[in-house]
């Protein structure tokens, strides 16, 4: 399974700084044939983007997608529009859930859409700070993988990857905390647990399930080397040229 660094741009970046840092970043990556890097940066940046990008390099994901395919929907993007632009999308991460108030079913119909169209999700689950406190960790993350999951038949499983990332630990959250190694290896235990309960122990091993919470160039080998961490999501690491690419550099040795 490969190693994967996914860093998202989140509301930062014009569309010429976009294309100015993408190019910069094409130029200092190698093609790397077990790390699968890929950049998330806003929406109004995917089209420009993607006429620019090096695909055997890094690829594409969109931030967010709509779960109807076209329609009377203003403000949206669906994943069928986003179909060819992008190979992955960030689906109900905590801002989404947490800001925007999406919930298990609307994620779970975004999941499904990101399939249909041959759109790789990436499904981030993860607990606030009083969650976890209150002993609702484990409840939280198991509804949480198995409600986003729901509209995905069995066979399909293995397009799908898992990001756990604690809201408690992610760097723009006021009071962020840095989640310890034995911290997170518990949640990747629960997730895997989580789908091989509910899909047998084959096809839960094809997910690939990633860690998010303030990674960068000083932790991220750490949380790589966590059994059953596959790759890392990156938020404000991933907008410094240096941080991000040495975070790719460090993801390949320890691929290794």
């Amino acid at each position: 399974m490969k190693t994967y660094v996914v860093g998202n741009w989140k509301l930062n970046f014009t569309v010429g700084e976009a294309s100015i840092y993408l190019h910069k970043l094409l130029k200092r990556l190698p093609v790397y044939r077990d790390v699968e890097v890929v950049v998330a940066p806003p929406f109004i940046a995917l089209q420009s983007l993607s006429l620019q990008i090096d695909r055997h390099k890094l690829k594409l994901a969109s931030q967010d997608g709509y779960y109807k395919d076209f329609g009377a929907y203003t403000g949206e993007t669906s994943f069928s529009q986003l179909r060819g632009l992008v190979n992955y999308a960030i689906v109900g991460h905590s801002e989404r859930r947490y800001v925007f108030h999406e919930d298990d079913k609307t994620i779970a119909k975004k999941v499904a859409a990101a399939v249909r169209n041959k759109i790789t999700p990436i499904l981030c689950v993860g607990e606030t700070e009083s969650e976890r406190a209150f002993g609702e960790m484990k409840d939280l993350i198991r509804d949480q993988v198995i409600g986003g999951l729901r509209e995905v038949a069995d066979d399909n499983l293995d397009k799908v990857v898992i990001a756990y990332e604690p809201v408690w630990a992610i760097s723009s959250v006021k009071g962020a905390k840095s989640a310890s190694p034995e911290e997170v290896a518990e949640v990747i235990r629960l997730i895997r647990e989580t789908l091989v309960d509910a899909y047998g122990r084959n096809a839960a091993e094809k997910v690939p399930v990633l860690f998010g919470g303030s990674v960068n160039s000083a932790n991220v080998g750490g949380y790589l080397t966590i059994p059953g961490v596959n790759g890392v999501l990156v938020g404000g690491a991933s907008l410094i040229l240096q941080e991000f690419t040495d975070i790719i550099e460090i993801a390949k040795r320890v691929r290794v």
